[in-house]
Formats: C-alpha cells, structure tokens, sequence
C-alpha cells in the first residue's frame, strides 16, 4: 500500500508536520534533524496507535465529493465508468448531483436527444422522466427499480459511448455485457437488513472485473472511493484476504423430486407404450441419489475437502508441536541448558517470586473492581427512572488503544421486559460471564459478598448501541435526556428508545472482552441517529457533572494496586539486571515468536474450518426431506412411485414451491374468481422480495378487493398447515402467500394505465414491472397443466392476455 494513504500518514499531514522523506531536503542534514529532535517526535507520533475517533475524524476528512471524484476521471482519461453504489435511491441521487456536468459534446448529445426522441415514440410508458437531464449530460442509473425497457436503452446507449458513467447497484457486476473502462466502487461496505455488511473478496473483485474493455483498453481501472467507515488500509486487507471458494447453489424442489421418482399416474387410462415409459422414467432412490450426488457441490466437496482435511491435520501437529517449545518445562529445560548454576537458579528464584507477586496484583485488581462495582450498581439502579444520564465507557480495542465514548443511558438489560435483546442474552451462552470477589473473599469472612455483573444498555455518540456491564463504565454523569414529552401525547424518551432498540436486528459484535462480560456493539439506524448527535462530546461534560464518586475503601484498594503494581514492574527490572538475563531474553523472545506463528496457524485453521462447513456436501439430505412432504400430502407414493394428480400437476409447474402453487391452483375456491380477481391471487403467490419504497409523498398502493381479501384468508389457512408439515420434516423452501400488491395487479388485470398505475405509487417501476411480469407467466403456465380446471384455465388465459400488453409486454424474459 502507498504509505501516504495510510491513517498515521494522513494525521501527520493534517497536523503540518513533513515526513523527511517528503521534506525535500534529504542530504545533509538529515542527521541535523535526528539531532534536534524533529524526525524523532515524526517516527513517534506515526507509531503511536489511533484511536476510533482520530480514525473516524481522519476518514470523514477524505472523503471526496462525487463530482470531484467525476472531474478526476474525466480529467485523467478513465471514462466510461461504471459506479457502483449499492442502493437504488443513492444511484438516482449520485445522477442528480452531477446532471449538471456535461461529459458529452455536442454531437453526442444530438445523437442521445435523437436516441431518447425514437424510444418515446416506440414505448412512450418506458421512458423515465427524472432520469432524463442526466442522461442528455451522459449520466445515467441502472438498477432493479428501472424498468426494464429503460435499463436496455441506458445499456444500448452505453455501449455506443453515448453515456459516459453509469451509477449501478452491484447487480450490474454480473450478467450483462456492458464493460467500461473504470470501475469505480462507492464503499467496502453496504448495509442490509441485518446491519452493514463489509464486501466480500468475490464481490469486490467481481466488480472489479468490469474494468476493461477487450480490444479497446490496455488497462483497466479500479477506483475504490475514500468513505467515513473505511479506506485504503481496509481495501488492502480485503485485497489480500484471498478469494473464498466456489460455494454450489444447487438444492433440492418439489419439482425435481416428483420428476426424478415419479412414475404410473393414476389420473386416466394408460395404454401400454405410456405404461412403458412411465417405468422407464422413474427411478429408484438409489438411481436418484446417485445423480444428485453428480452435482457441482460435491464435486467440489469430494476434492477442496479432502485437501482442505490434509491441510486441517498438518496444521494441528504443528501446533501441537509449537505448543510443547514454548511449555514452563520446556523453558526451563532450555534455561538450565544455556545459562550457568548460579545465573539459572537466580533467575528461577525471582521468576517464581514474580509469579506471586502477579496473582496478588490480580487479587487486588479484582478488590478494587468489587469495591468499584459496589458504587455503580445502586447508582445505576437510581437511574432505571427519570432521566437519561449520560455516560463514558472506556476500553482498549485489538491494538491497545484506549477508546472514550460517551453515550446515554437506558437501562439494565433485565428491566427490558419482552424485549428481543433481554431473550437473546439470557438464551446465548456469547453473554455467559463470572463474578467478581470469587477469589478475594476465600478465607475473608468479613469481605462483601459476590457481585454478580449486570448487562446494561446506551447509544453510543457514534449512532451505535453499546452492550456492557460495570467493567466498562469510566463515570456517569448528573446531565442527560429529560424523560419528558416533547408533546403532549408523546410517548416519553425511554420507552422511544426502548421501541427503536427492539427494532434493531440485534447483530452483535464484541469490541472488548473481559471475565466480567464482555463489551458488545451494533450499528444504530436513521431513526437513532438524531438521539446520538445530541450526545455531547466528552470535552463539554465537566468533572464537576460527574455523580459517580468512590468511597475510602475503592480509593484505598486503588492504592494498595498501583503499589503492587509497581512492585511487580521493580521486580521485572531486577531480573533484567542479573547475570544471566541477555541470554534468558532470548529464550523468551524466542518463545513469543512461537507464540505469534501459533496465533497465525490457529487463524489458518478456523478459516479451513469454516470454508468445509460451507462446502460440506449437500443435496441429498434435502432430497429426502422434501419427499417425504411429498408422499404424506398425498402427492406421490415413495414406495409404489405412484404419482397422484397433485403431484402431476407440481411436477409440470415452474417456481419456487411447486407444490404448494400445485395446492392452491387445485382449490375449488379460484373457480369463482373472474379474471382480474385470478391474476390478483397469483400475484400474491409470486410476491416473494417484492418492497414498499415510500419516498416523498409516493406512499399510495391500490387495494384489492374484497373477494381476492377472502379468498388470500382462506388460503392463508391452508398455507399455515403446509408451513408446519414442511417443519416436521426440516424443509426450508419458501412458501410465499401475500396480498401486499395484489391491489396494484388487480387494477393493471382490470384494464387501468401505466401512468396511472404509477401516479403517487409506493413502489419502484422496476418492481412493479417483476410482479406483473411473473404473475403473467404463472397465469400463462394454467392452461398448460395437467388436471386444473377448465374453466380456471379460460380465465388464467383471459388474464394473461390482458395483462401482457406495453410496456410490459415487450420486457424480456
């Protein structure tokens, strides 16, 4: 990595002070500047560790702007580019902040205007009107919530060099011809339901992978963009992390399982020829095992991990082996080797002195946390009502730096009755933690009891909620959030934030660990966001707010610490000073390397371990699972292999649950549906990742009517049985019933125009466009399946026909 990209680097900058490599003048008196003092304060400020608020600062002030970063590319020759970002609303507005860039000149923006001209003509529908200044400027945003028709005339444009940089979220990394010469990546990370997410190597590079243009472009360029969370240094890391490996996606269906066992049906007569080639067809679970055993994963299963296994046992006897080099035997066995009689005994004298003398250091340390924990926890309980205090947590991170945020407080975790986080400390054994005074009060019958530490909860400045016991709190403060109204009728601020912290997805990361608990945080959202930034900054709160005040015995218990601390440090510098001391160094320098190689072997071992968890071979076992709901709903017989009608019918259809798509469009109560009504129920069986996307004052969806709300009750009882039989037997295919949009089906079934469909809708074109396209297509596979009603089948053609008309008619696929 370029060292002038890296975070110490950065803060030396910001702060005026030159490296001597950058000085200029690297001749002379370079040694001059030893001397003075200079490039020895430099060497020590850059190794001085950062803490996560000088990183936080260093990252937020490098952050470029979009048109900067556009004028840069331009400027160096590295357009067109494909920008990835990695939400739909940030791509539209990444388009609007620079639509006043022109990248186009004259004659190009004539052949786009001509372009745009020919496509309102021929899909006056398609055509997205916010998008069209940018695209005249040679911007443009591709993404799930375009409509198709307009994603193929951005791409057509594209490829004609008519658009210069095309803002996409990452599914445009794979499947679609549209090469560029700059790939430019918005963030390592992205935010999903369950918090933000950092890229994962593939991902990265598979972005990275539209750089270059083949027979037009020797280099492809990769911009990754500066962002407050992360930088170069995190880029590296992913970089060199190495690729994961190739993971099948091949899982078992209704579908296939009918069609690899079934065989006689049962539905009609069967002449001798059909008899032939249903026995013929089936086959035995035995033959069927064996063909789903030919899959990819466990082809890959059967070579990466047996690879994987051989590299797993070397590991675990190198370890094994480096563990017993660096053993209290073996030491001293290597100490008795190299060092004399006298230097050897003098030494193990003071070395067991100094064990002593540490596990008193730890018996007072643990003292002083009981005297310590003693003082917060009625102080803490005092604030269970009323206001909101604000407190500070300290810890050290991975590297050893100290880390002071400041927060405010909502309560102990066991006062937040039916919350999601209460459940989830009290089951997960993450959060199991000691006592403190376990070891102090042996043989102290006057000592304090045992002081169990309690799981407390605040939101952190940083919008992040912090999970943490006593261990971790530095003070806590008079000032805080009035736990008033802010409005009549208001609910009150605790039971706000009570609400918005059981609306999190309670993903946890640990960021300090202790005998005592640990110290747990997870990011906030947009909704806690405006709390956090009134959290002040630890510079405001004065010592004098501070309520948090010990009592004599804490003092004294401190005291007597740092006085064994201090021992112990003396004792330390005693055993440098003797005889032998030069060479026992090296033993123990030596032992610490060892230490470090196990670190990096263990590390090793857990991503092997992980990576044949992910490849385990699969399939089989699913295979059976989703037979056996098979033959107890009746559809085919395991035994005989004979397929009943519902199996004929799931057999012969496309999607995601064949066999519950097979129960409902078997069920007598569609027969009374008309058309519009039909397509409407189909809509909400194909529903499945379809979202609401209020934005601005576009929050109106149609509804359905009320027929097509009774009978989606009614299947809604059948699917509840069926979701319990696919329980009983392990089965994870999603089983989709929801009527969220049937309204918007309904209305488009019924004849109602695409302008008017879309006015005001709170849902994204793109969307809307996949819901109708895939209703269509489920309606148009009615006709064609074996034993469905006649008549459902007239009214799913009627349907389809109707529904199939511009612009999504002309939508491919």
């Amino acid at each position: 990595m370029n060292r002038k990209l890296s975070l110490n680097y950065l803060q030396l900058s910001a702060s005026g002070v030159k490296s001597y490599r950058d000085d200029g003048s690297r001749r002379r008196n370079s040694r001059q500047r030893g001397r003075n003092g200079s490039l020895d304060g430099i060497v020590s400020m850059s190794e001085q560790p950062l803490s996560k608020n000088d990183k936080n600062m260093i990252c937020r002030s490098q952050v470029p702007q979009v048109v900067d970063t556009l004028w840069h590319l331009k400027a160096k020759d590295m357009l067109p580019a494909i920008w990835f970002i990695f939400n739909r609303r940030g791509c539209d507005a990444a388009v609007q902040y620079v639509e006043d860039c022109s990248l186009l000149d004259d004659c190009e923006m004539s052949e786009v205007e001509l372009a745009l001209k020919k496509f309102r003509l021929q899909y006056p529908d398609a055509v997205r009107e916010t998008a069209v200044k940018g695209l005249i400027r040679g911007v443009a945003a591709h993404h799930a919530g375009c409509l198709p028709l307009w994603k193929s005339f951005v791409e057509e444009l594209f490829q004609r060099g008519l658009v210069k940089v095309v803002f996409a979220t990452e599914t445009l990394a794979a499947g679609i011809n549209m090469p560029a010469r700059t790939a430019v990546i918005s963030s390592l990370s992205k935010r999903t339901s369950s918090g933000r997410i950092q890229l994962s190597p593939n991902e990265l590079l598979q972005m990275a992978g539209r750089a270059g243009r083949r027979g037009i472009d020797e280099w492809g360029h990769v911009v990754i963009v500066q962002t407050p969370y992360e930088g170069a240094e995190e880029c590296c890391k992913l970089l060199f992390s190495g690729v994961e490996p190739l993971v099948s996606q091949f899982t078992a269906s209704y579908g296939m399982v009918l069609n690899l066992l079934g065989g006689a049906k049962v539905t009609r007569r069967s002449n001798e020829s059909d008899e032939l080639n249903a026995l013929q067809g089936r086959r035995t679970l035995e033959e069927a095992r064996k063909l789903v055993e030919q899959s990819f994963g466990n082809y890959l299963g059967s070579n990466v991990m047996l690879a994987a296994k051989e590299e797993l046992a070397k590991i675990e006897k190198e370890i094994e082996a480096l563990t017993s080099e660096i053993s209290d035997d073996a030491i001293d066995r290597k100490s008795r080797k190299l060092l004399s009689e006298v230097a050897y005994k003098e030494i193990a004298d003071l070395q067991e002195e100094l064990r002593q003398e540490k596990r008193l250091r730890t018996e007072l340390r643990r003292r002083m946390e009981l005297k310590r924990f003693s003082a917060l926890k009625p102080l803490l309980k005092e604030f269970e009502n009323g206001h909101l205090p604000f407190i500070c947590l300290q810890y050290r991170d991975s590297e050893g730096v100290q880390n002071l945020v400041p927060a405010v407080y909502l309560g102990k975790v066991e006062s937040l009755d039916g919350s999601k986080l209460k459940k989830m400390v009290s089951a997960d054994d993450s959060f199991a933690m000691g006592s403190v005074g376990t070891e102090l009060n042996a043989g102290e019958p006057d000592s304090h009891q045992d002081v169990e530490p309690t799981y407390y909860v605040a939101l952190g400045s940083d919008n992040s909620w912090y999970l943490f016991t006593e261990k971790w709190i530095k003070t806590v403060y008079r000032t805080g959030f009035p736990d008033v109204a802010l409005t009549q009728g208001d609910a009150l601020p605790r039971e706000i934030m009570r609400t918005l912290l059981d609306k999190e997805e309670m993903q946890w990361e640990k960021v300090a660990d202790s005998e005592l608990g640990g110290l747990w945080y997870t990011e906030g959202s947009l909704e806690t966001w405006s709390w956090s930034l009134n959290v002040p900054v630890l510079s405001s709160l004065s010592e004098s707010d501070e309520v948090l005040h010990m009592s004599q015995e804490y003092d004294e218990s401190v005291e007597h610490y740092k006085e064994q601390r201090n021992k112990v440090a003396r004792l330390k510098k005693k055993i440098a000073r003797t005889e032998g001391f030069r060479e026992y160094k090296k033993i123990l320098d030596m032992g610490r390397f060892t230490e470090e190689k196990i670190k990096r072997l263990k590390a090793r071992s857990n991503h092997l371990t992980n990576r044949m968890e992910r490849i385990e071979p699969s399939g089989w076992k699913e295979f059976v699972q989703i037979s056996n709901v098979i033959h107890e709903t009746r559809a085919l017989d395991i035994n005989t292999h004979v397929i009943f009608p519902l199996g004929e019918t799931a057999a012969a259809i496309r999607g995601e649950n064949e066999l519950w798509l097979a129960m409902v469009l078997r069920n007598k109560i569609l027969l009374e549906l008309k058309p519009a009504q039909l397509a409407a129920v189909c809509a909400s069986l194909v529903s499945e990742g379809i979202k609401v996307r209020v934005w601005k004052n576009n929050n109106y969806i149609y509804e359905p009517s009320s027929t097509v709300l009774n009978v989606i009750s009614l299947l809604d009882e059948q699917r509840y049985s069926f979701m319990q039989l696919e329980e009983k037997h392990a089965v994870e295919i999603p089983c989709c019933l929801d009527g969220q949009f049937s309204g918007m089906v309904e209305a488009w079934a019924s004849g109602l125009s695409w302008r008017e469909l879309m006015m005001d809708c709170a849902m994204d074109e793109g969307d809307l466009a996949r819901l109708l396209r895939r209703t269509i297509d489920l309606l148009a596979q009615i006709p064609k399946l074996p034993d469905i009603d006649p008549l459902l089948q007239k009214n799913a053609t009627a349907a389809s026909d109707v529904m199939d008309r511009p612009p999504i008619s002309e939508l491919a696929g």
